[in-house]
């Protein structure tokens, strides 16, 4: 009888362990495990983790640098203006991390960008990571992503470059220079 009392507690004091993480980090614990967005950590539910939406960005807690720094930038219309036909056949994977002052900088500005392009959304995707920039499910395995953001751009299905954490010129004439096939070398390329 102690025996079946005692596995009766330890099984009720797991369910309740599950219940709090799922609480804390906002996410479903039957979903967990579903390649769904997820949250980093119980003990900092600032961090995402996983494949999301814009939208996650613009809503707390995340919205207060995302939202502003995506008003405050001003992108360079001509150059904008020559990306936008060259993005039509282009598909962008975007690595970020909600914890990384580089991210809360460069992201806003990037859909900015885009916004102003007329981007199809339908063809990127974003994949927020961890502080060591990995996800649960693994997204980032094989693309060798050693910081953020990184934003890489494909056509037909084939990396054609990638932008890594800074401009080598300005994010407009770096993304220009990718879309465009010309020669370039992002931040930490040799």
């Amino acid at each position: 009888m102690k025996k079946i009392l005692l596995l009766f507690t330890l099984l009720i004091l797991n369910a309740c362990i599950s219940a709090t993480v799922a609480v804390n980090t906002g996410v479903n614990s039957s979903s967990v495990n579903d390649n769904e967005e997820t949250l980093a950590t119980q003990s900092n539910p600032d961090i995402l983790v996983g494949k999301h939406q814009r939208k996650d960005l613009e809503q707390a807690p995340f919205g207060s640098w995302f939202n502003t720094n995506y008003e405050e930038y001003t992108a360079d219309a001509s150059t904008v203006e020559k990306i936008a036909p060259k993005l039509q056949d282009i598909s962008i994977k975007a690595f970020m991390g909600t914890w990384c002052s580089d991210s809360k900088r460069e992201t806003p500005n990037f859909y900015k960008i885009l916004d102003q392009a007329k981007f199809d959304y339908n063809n990127f995707e974003l994949i927020t990571v961890s502080r060591s920039k990995e996800t649960p499910e693994g997204f980032e395995k094989g693309l060798n992503i050693i910081r953020v953001p990184t934003f890489i751009f494909y056509k037909e299905g084939k990396e054609i470059g990638r932008y890594v954490e800074f401009a080598q010129e300005s994010l407009e004439k770096d993304i220009l220079a990718i879309v465009s096939g010309e020669p370039y070398k992002h931040s930490y390329e040799d």
